[in-house]
């Protein structure tokens, strides 16, 4: 083989490897879907990526358990009217 043509398998192979890693994100994304789940995306002040990670430490949850239950208990916060009382002890606590 020429240097040319070794420069370009080289290239092909990068490229194919990136479309396979993108096949392999969009199958995942499909798969996730079909179950029924939502990808949620956001950024968080600092503030709340220290409560984050204190979660995170003590009760062992991912990523996803860790939004999932945050946005479950939120919620149940809501209908029990306890958002305000939740954000006055947040605030107090410098949370």
């Amino acid at each position: 083989m020429t240097e040319q043509t070794t420069k370009k398998s080289i290239k092909k192979s990068a490229a194919d490897r990136a479309k396979a890693n993108a096949d392999k994100q969009r199958r995942f994304r499909e798969r996730q879907k079909d179950a029924g789940k939502k990808l949620v995306r956001g950024y968080v002040s600092p503030e709340a990526k220290v409560c984050y990670d204190e979660i995170r430490d003590k009760t062992g949850w991912t990523d996803s358990e860790a939004m999932s239950n945050a946005m479950r208990l939120m919620y149940a916060a809501y209908k029990c009217g306890q958002i305000k009382l939740l954000n006055e002890w947040l605030r107090k606590n410098n949370r």
